[in-house]
C-alpha cells in the first residue's frame, strides 16, 4: 500500500495544473484500490457547496457542472462531520441525494474522506462499488492517508493560483479567486501597490560556463567588476545612510568583507588559471559556498546564502556588462511593492522609499538582513511566502499587512477600499499622534506610565525618537555580536554602549547582557541543535563562557564611568542560581574596573541589575528571586512562545502565537501582581507593550512601566491619554473569563473603538 501511495502521489506532483491533476488520481486511484469509482469534489466556500472536480465511473460531462451545498447529501455530511464515512449501501442512508447528473444508479459501496488543511475542509475524496459492501480498515486507511497529502496539494496549488472552479451559474468556464496568502510578519505596518519584481539581466543560475585561456585579462575582467561593485556597494549605503541606526547599516559590512581578496577572489582567480572566463570562475565558487550555506542548520547562517547570491549577480553583471554593470530597474509608475524570491539589503536600498510600500520575500525570515533593513526603514515586509511563484504577483495589486503576515493578491473592489481606509487613518493618525508628542503619558483620570523604547535590531535610535521616551527598556548587545565575524573587542562593545549612555544621561538606559542562540545564533560561533529555543542560549552560554560575559560586563561599566544611567539585565533566566552566579561576575568586573580607575578622577558606579521573565519557570520563582535582583522586566514575546509551546517564526503554526491568549493574560497578571507585593520594579519589553490593544490590557493589570519598539511609542502615548484607567479595568475583568483569544481581541477592539480609537484597529494585529 506504502509503495502505491508513493508512486501515486509523484505521479500526481507532476502535473501541474490541479483539474488534470485531479483527474490523474480519480484514475490511479480507481485501478489501485480495483473500485468502480472514484471521484473529488472541491469546496467552494463563497457560493457554499462541493463541486464535482473529477471523476473516474461517474458521468464526466458532471464535472464542473454538479454542485452539492454543504449541508446535502452524503458529500455535505462527510464535510460536516470532518471524518471518512464508510457504507455498505449509500443510497438506503437517510442522507443520501440523488443527482441525476452523476449517473451513479449502479452504484451502492460508498467510502467518502474529507480533504482537510489547517482544520479547513477543502473537499472530499470518494470511492464507490456497484456491490453492497463496506470497505475495509486498510482501504479506508490508504483514503484517509491520500485525502491528507491531496490536501497539501490543493493549498499549493492555490497559492500558485492555479486553481479554478468552474462556476455552474454563470457563463464563465472559469472564476480566478482573490488569493490571501500568508508568510511570517518581517516588519510591521500595512502597504498596497502594484507588485513589482525587479527583472535583473544576469544571474549565476542561469549562467552558462566557458573555458577560457586568456588567464591574465580573466583576472583583470574579474577585479575589476569587484572594484565596480564594491563602489556600487558604497553608493547604496550611502544612499540610506541618515534613515538607518549605525548598527543596522553595518550590514553592508558583509558585503565588503565578501568583496576582500581574502574571502572570495583567491579562490575565483585559482579557478581562472584552471581555465575558465571569469564569470565561470565565479559561478563554481560562489555556487559551492550558496550551498553550504543552505546546507547549515542555523537560520542566520541559512539567511547568509542570500547576500552572497545577492552579491555575486552583481559582479557578474559587472563583469559581462561592464559599461551597465547591475544596472537599477525601472519601476513602474504609483506605488509599488518589492517582491522578490530573496530581498537582499541592497535590493531595498536601491529604490526611493516614498515609493515602496511594502515588501514581500518568497523565502527568508524576520531574522534576514531585509528584514532588519525593513524594520529600520518603517517599510512593512512579509516574509517566507513559501510555494507561490513571482509572476503570481508581478503587475498585480497587492495588500501588504505586516502585522500579521497577511498579503491579498488581486483583491476585490470593496477590500481595496476597506484597505485604503486603514492605511488612510494610519496616515492621518500620525498627525494627531505628533501633536502630542511632548505631553506626558497620563489617562484621562490621571494614571501615569513611562514608556521606554527598545533599541537594537528592530528600532531607530534617532534623537527625536529618544527625547520621545523615558529611555531606553531594552537596548539589545547582541547586534555588534551579530554583524561582525568575529567577537566584537572591549573597546569596540565600550564605544558603541558609551554613545548610547550619553545619548541622554539623565535617561535610564537597560543593556540586556548578550542574548544570542535560538533565532540569534552569530556565524563565527555556530551552535548545532535540534531544538535552539530550548537550548544553549542567553544567559546559559555566557556563564559557561565568562570570558565573553566578562569583557561584555567590563564594557559597559567603562562606558559608564562619569554617568549613572546604567542599569544590566540578564536575558532568559530559569534559576536563582544562575542569577547569583552572574552577579558575581559582575561584581568581579565591577572591582577590576574600579581597580583600573583608582587614582583617576573617574567614578565607577554598580549598575541596578534585573532580571527577564521569559521562561514560565520563573514566573514561580520572583519571590525568591526578589532579594537578590532590583527590577523585572518581562520579555512577553518569548514568555507566549514558551507558554503556548509555538514557535511563532513558524508560518505553519504561526496563528497559535497569540499574547491575548488567556494563559498569557493569567501569566502576566500573576507576575504584576507579586512584583507589586515584593515591591520590585517591573517593565513589560515585548511587543504586546506596543500594540495599543495589549498596552491598554497591561496598564489595567497594574503595569506602569512599558517599553517598545520607538516608532510605537508615539502611538502607545496617544491611546493611554485617550482612555480611563477605570474603564481598562471593567475591560480586563470581563475578558479574564473568555476562553479564546480571538474573543479577547474582538473585546478589546470593540473597546477601542468605543473610545474613539477604532484607526488603531488592525487587521489580523
Amino acid at each position: 500500500m506504502l509503495t502505491t501511495l508513493k508512486r501515486i502521489v509523484q505521479e500526481v506532483n507532476q502535473i501541474p495544473v490541479l483539474e488534470d491533476a485531479l483527474q490523474c488520481l480519480a484514475n490511479r486511484l480507481r485501478t489501485a484500490l480495483k473500485v468502480d469509482s472514484c471521484s473529488i469534489y472541491l469546496a467552494d466556500y463563497e457560493k457554499q457547496h462541493f463541486l464535482l472536480m473529477a471523476t473516474e465511473g461517474l458521468a464526466a460531462d458532471a464535472v464542473g457542472k454538479v454542485a452539492i451545498g454543504f449541508s446535502e447529501g452524503l458529500i455535505g455530511l462527510i464535510g460536516q462531520r470532518e471524518e471518512p464515512l464508510n457504507i455498505s449501501d449509500a443510497r438506503a442512508h437517510p442522507r443520501f441525494k440523488h443527482y441525476p447528473e452523476v449517473k451513479e444508479e449502479k452504484y451502492h459501496a460508498f467510502l467518502g474522506a474529507p480533504i482537510i488543511h489547517q482544520r479547513k475542509v477543502l473537499g472530499v475524496l470518494t470511492l464507490q462499488q456497484r456491490g453492497k459492501r463496506r470497505f475495509s480498515e486498510d482501504e479506508e486507511a490508504f483514503l484517509v492517508t491520500l485525502a491528507a497529502q491531496l490536501a497539501l496539494e490543493i493549498k499549493h496549488a492555490e497559492a500558485r493560483g492555479l486553481m479554478t472552479l468552474n462556476d455552474p451559474t454563470t457563463a464563465s468556464s472559469s472564476r480566478q479567486w482573490q488569493k490571501t496568502l500568508r508568510g511570517v510578519p518581517g516588519a510591521t505596518g500595512l502597504g498596497m501597490g502594484v507588485g513589482f519584481v525587479p527583472g535583473y539581466k544576469v544571474s549565476l543560475n542561469n549562467h552558462v560556463p566557458r573555458r577560457s585561456l586568456a588567464v591574465d585579462s580573466e583576472i583583470q575582467r574579474y577585479r575589476s567588476a569587484v572594484y565596480a561593485t564594491r563602489s556600487q556597494v558604497d553608493e547604496l549605503s550611502a544612499r540610506i545612510e541618515g534613515e538607518v541606526p549605525s548598527d543596522v547599516l553595518a550590514i553592508f559590512q558583509i558585503y565588503h568583507h565578501l568583496l576582500d581578496a581574502n574571502s572570495l577572489g583567491h579562490e575565483v582567480e585559482a579557478r581562472i588559471r584552471e581555465g575558465w572566463d571569469a564569470a565561470s570562475g565565479l559561478k563554481y565558487v560562489v555556487d559551492a559556498y550558496i550551498q553550504r550555506f543552505r546546507d547549515m542548520s542555523d537560520p542566520y547562517m541559512q539567511e547568509r546564502a542570500v547576500d552572497m547570491e545577492d552579491l555575486s549577480n552583481r559582479i557578474l553583471a559587472n563583469i559581462l556588462q561592464p559599461d551597465k554593470g547591475a544596472v537599477t530597474p525601472t519601476m513602474p509608475e504609483g506605488d509599488v511593492i518589492l517582491v522578490a524570491e530573496e530581498v537582499s539589503a541592497p535590493m531595498l536600498a536601491e529604490f526611493p522609499k516614498d515609493r515602496v510600500r511594502g515588501i514581500v520575500s518568497m523565502r527568508g525570515s524576520n531574522n534576514s538582513h531585509a528584514a532588519i533593513l525593513a524594520r529600520a526603514m518603517g517599510v512593512p515586509a512579509v516574509m517566507g511566502l513559501t510555494d507561490v511563484p513571482l509572476s503570481m504577483l508581478d503587475g498585480r495589486q497587492v495588500l501588504l499587512d505586516g502585522y500579521s503576515g497577511e498579503v491579498i493578491v488581486s483583491p476585490s473592489d470593496a477590500i481595496q477600499r476597506e484597505f485604503r481606509v486603514l492605511v488612510d487613518e494610519e496616515m492621518e493618525l500620525s498627525d494627531r499622534i505628533q501633536a502630542q508628542a511632548e505631553l506626558p503619558t497620563i489617562s484621562t483620570d490621571n494614571c501615569a506610565l513611562d514608556l521606554y523604547i527598545n533599541a537594537g535590531l528592530s528600532a531607530e535610535l534617532e534623537s527625536d525618537h529618544f527625547n520621545q521616551g523615558d529611555g531606553v527598556g531594552l537596548y539589545r548587545t547582541e547586534v555588534p555580536f551579530m554583524m561582525r565575524e568575529r567577537f566584537p573587542s572591549e573597546q569596540e562593545q565600550h564605544d558603541l554602549y558609551r554613545a548610547m549612555l550619553s545619548v541622554s544621561p539623565d535617561k535610564q538606559i537597560t543593556m540586556r547582557t548578550l542574548d544570542v542562540g535560538g533565532d540569534k545564533p552569530l556565524p563565527y560561533f555556530p551552535i548545532n541543535e535540534e531544538n535552539p529555543f530550548l537550548g544553549w542560549r542567553g544567559i546559559r552560554l555566557t556563564l559557561d563562557h565568562p570570558e565573553i560575559f566578562l569583557v561584555q560586563v567590563r564594557a559597559m561599566l567603562r562606558a559608564s564611568l562619569g554617568l549613572e544611567n546604567l542599569q544590566v539585565m540578564l536575558p532568559m533566566i530559569t534559576s536563582v542560581s544562575e542569577v547569583k552566579e552572574a552577579k558575581r561576575l559582575i561584581r568581579q568586573a565591577f572591582h577590576e574596573v574600579t581597580e583600573e580607575c583608582r587614582g583617576t578622577d573617574n567614578r565607577v558606579v554598580m549598575p541596578k541589575v534585573g532580571v527577564m521573565i521569559e521562561v514560565p519557570a520563573l514566573v514561580y520563582q520572583l519571590d525568591k528571586l526578589a532579594p537578590i535582583v532590583d527590577f523585572f522586566s518581562v520579555g512577553s514575546n518569548d514568555l507566549t512562545q514558551y507558554l503556548l509551546a509555538v514557535d511563532r517564526n513558524n508560518a505553519r503554526v504561526a496563528g497559535l502565537y497569540d499574547s491575548y491568549h488567556p494563559a498569557v493574560l493569567m501569566a502576566l497578571q500573576h507576575i504584576v501582581d507579586e512584583a507589586q507585593r515584593l515591591n520590585v520594579p517591573v517593565t513589560v519589553c515585548g511587543e504586546m507593550a506596543g500594540e495599543p490593544g495589549g498596552a491598554i490590557l497591561l496598564m489595567a493589570m497594574g503595569y506602569r512601566r512599558l517599553s517598545m519598539n520607538s516608532h510605537n511609542l508615539l502611538k502607545v502615548k496617544w491611546v493611554i491619554r485617550s482612555v480611563a484607567l477605570a474603564d481598562t479595568h471593567q475591560l480586563l475583568e470581563r475578558v479574564m473569563h473568555y476562553e479564546h483569544p480571538a474573543a479577547v481581541r474582538e473585546a478589546v477592539n470593540a473597546y477601542l473603538e468605543s473610545v474613539g480609537l477604532g484607526g488603531l484597529v488592525r487587521a489580523g494585529s
